[in-house]
């Protein structure tokens, strides 16, 4: 079966309906789901009276046993899959809730809703939902940025990484690929709980996004009006990030738009000397968040048209 129209079945699928609410309550989303498994075994493996090198063996366990099981329940249901139009119907109903488009839009455009009319408290409580920084600590310009860059980030993670990894292995690809960054999410994390234990996580995570963020921030260059500003950011700031990936597309936009992102953030009562995207550009004002929207709009319909032209080819 074509692996481009299973993921064009499920990329419209995604950005028609998102994961609808009276889905999600009564199934759950597999997401979720592979969140429990990664939960459950972070409360059993995860010991801090362990040293750190056995805390590093015991998540790497945990990275093993999530993607193995993940890949084989995918692996399971895509053999039992018939052949022919009805099989690719099904294989794009599997790989539906697997990619975020319309989800991603929708948080995004509830930041941009209220801080368009002036509502930073709403918008504030709005962002708080999509980025990990305390929302009180963010003005205007603050949520502003916050929104823009995890509108990029997440268009790789969300989006193009999935259907890269789709194209190349298929739907346990996909799924392969929603573990890792779910494991990454949970326990990727550089606390003192997960730093050893969530290490594996991280830098697989770091791995399987090096080459689906270069193509989104490609994605955002090619539907830029601002073609060149954006390549020359991109190229010029994306390795300035803390993130060997992120920095690609969030630099990619800051140079679209033209204003500029990253710079300090707050997490509660710590502040993170973050390096500044596009630094003499200005910070976004509400409307650079409907522009971004906009950006991204185009850069999903530019990746639709591409995996028409794979599924027909």
């Amino acid at each position: 079966m074509s692996a481009a129209a299973i993921l064009l079945i499920a990329f419209l699928l995604e950005a028609l309906l998102g994961w609808p609410a009276w889905l999600h309550a009564r199934i759950g989303h597999p997401v979720t789901w592979i969140g429990a498994l990664i939960d459950r075994l972070d409360r059993q493996l995860n010991r801090p009276a362990w040293t750190r090198r056995t805390q590093r063996a015991a998540g790497l366990a945990a990275v093993a046993i999530t993607v193995g099981l993940t890949v084989a329940v995918a692996w399971l249901l895509d053999t039992a899959l018939p052949d022919g139009p009805l099989g690719l119907l099904l294989a794009g109903l599997l790989a539906w809730p697997l990619l975020a488009t319309r989800s991603l839009y929708d948080h995004a455009m509830a930041v941009a809703d209220p801080l368009a009319k002036d509502d930073l408290a709403a918008a504030r409580k709005a962002v708080s939902k999509i980025v990990g920084r305390d929302p009180e600590q963010l003005d205007q310009a603050g949520v502003g940025r916050a929104t823009l860059e995890s509108l990029a980030e997440n268009s790789s993670d969300g989006i193009v990484a999935p259907v890269f990894w789709g194209l190349l292995l298929g739907l346990p690809g996909i799924a392969a690929y929603k573990a890792v960054n779910t494991l990454d999410s949970m326990i990727g994390h550089r606390t003192e709980r997960h730093v050893a234990f969530g290490w594996a996580a991280a830098r697989l995570d770091d791995l399987v996004n090096l080459v689906p963020a270069r193509l989104t921030g490609l994605l955002f260059v090619g539907t830029s009006p601002r073609p060149r500003a954006a390549l020359d950011c991109m190229l010029r700031d994306a390795h300035r990030h803390r993130s060997p990936n992120a920095g690609w597309p969030e630099a990619a936009m800051a140079g679209a738009l033209g204003v500029r992102l990253s710079g300090p953030r707050s997490y509660g009562a710590e502040t993170s000397q973050e390096p500044w995207l596009n630094e003499s550009a200005p910070d976004p004002l509400p409307e650079d968040l409907l522009h971004g929207l906009a950006l991204f709009r185009r850069a999903m319909a530019l990746l639709a048209v591409l995996l028409l032209l794979l599924a027909l080819l």
